[in-house]
């Protein structure tokens, strides 16, 4: 980037993030979106995602919208094979953005059922197969492109377009992400930020709970383990581990979601499948360390009642 625009879109920010006259807007649009995959960390989140963020929540592309989308959609598909540093980035952030024009679409009600299902079908693509699973990298900041695509699922599953088969497949495209084989750890609010989005998921109370249940049991039984560990676990396993707690704490405490969505319209409503889940996910992290965790006792019957 240029000194020029870079002292240009500085001046934009700090003048409140007010549209520059004499412009289109179209052509400035296309220079954020390119910026996406800048490695200044600076350039990338303060300057283009904070100033499309702030366009999108504040209604200027609200006429627009669909537009933005459909080329934010379309750059994940057009370099989902590339591996470089700036591929990913470009990847990464296009799907956090693509997340915020959802969520305008949550507000607004502005566009079709066709148009938000070809973005859902763009962004399982993509978020499948994503090779990198960095968080922080020194210099760049945060890669984030798992972190980043449970943000856009999340706003996704909240989307009045979805119903109990789209819903359905998202929560399978959960668990295939998190069993697919992983060479690191997650470092970088992975665990937590896909557990919101099945919570998101889970408030919309459409998802059989049979479902639910037969779903938690994939991931259940790759962390089931009878002896205590003698090396250190693979980062799948861990991965696995580590969402599974985070959906059982989550699940368990209440979410009300992030500035951008709400889990639920009414937040203090848990889900209506949160009691069976709870005793699945517990007893699905007392299989994964039987050494550690007392098992589940079972209730005694009650005692007959005395006859008259």
């Amino acid at each position: 980037m240029s000194v020029q625009r870079s002292s240009y879109w500085e001046r934009v920010v700090a003048e409140g993030y007010r549209v520059p006259q004499g412009e289109a807007l179209d052509e400035l649009t296309t220079e954020l979106v390119a910026m996406l995959g800048e490695r200044d960390p600076h350039v990338r989140e303060d300057i283009a995602y904070s100033v499309l963020h702030t366009w999108i929540s504040e209604g200027v592309y609200d006429h627009l919208l669909g537009g933005l989308g459909d080329g934010l959609a379309y750059g994940l598909r057009d370099s989902g094979g590339a591996d470089d540093l700036q591929a990913v980035l470009r990847r990464s952030y296009s799907a956090l953005t693509l997340g915020a024009v959802v969520a305008r679409d949550n507000l607004i009600y502005s566009l079709s059922p066709t148009v938000v299902l070809t973005w859902a079908d763009y962004a399982v693509a993509w978020f499948l197969s994503e090779k990198d699973l960095r968080g922080w990298v020194p210099e760049v900041g945060w890669v984030h492109a798992i972190t980043h695509g449970a943000d856009l699922i999340a706003t996704l599953t909240a989307s009045r377009h979805l119903g109990t088969d789209e819903l359905t497949v998202l929560l399978d495209v959960i668990a295939e992400r998190l069993l697919k084989p992983a060479d690191r750890r997650f470092d970088g609010l992975e665990d937590q930020r896909l557990a919101f989005a099945t919570m998101s998921l889970l408030h919309r109370d459409l998802v059989p709970t049979e479902t639910l249940e037969a779903w938690l049991e994939r991931l259940a039984e790759r962390i089931a383990d009878s002896e205590p560990p003698t090396s250190p676990e693979s980062p799948n396993r861990a991965n696995i581990t580590a969402y599974l707690r985070a959906l059982h704490l989550q699940l368990l405490l209440g979410v009300h979601g992030t500035p951008a969505q709400d889990a639920s319209a009414t937040p203090h409503t848990p889900p209506a499948a949160r009691s069976d889940l709870l005793i699945a996910l517990q007893n699905a992290l007392r299989a994964g360390s039987p050494w550690l965790y007392r098992q589940a006792v079972p209730l005694s019957p009650p005692p007959p009642r005395p006859t008259r």
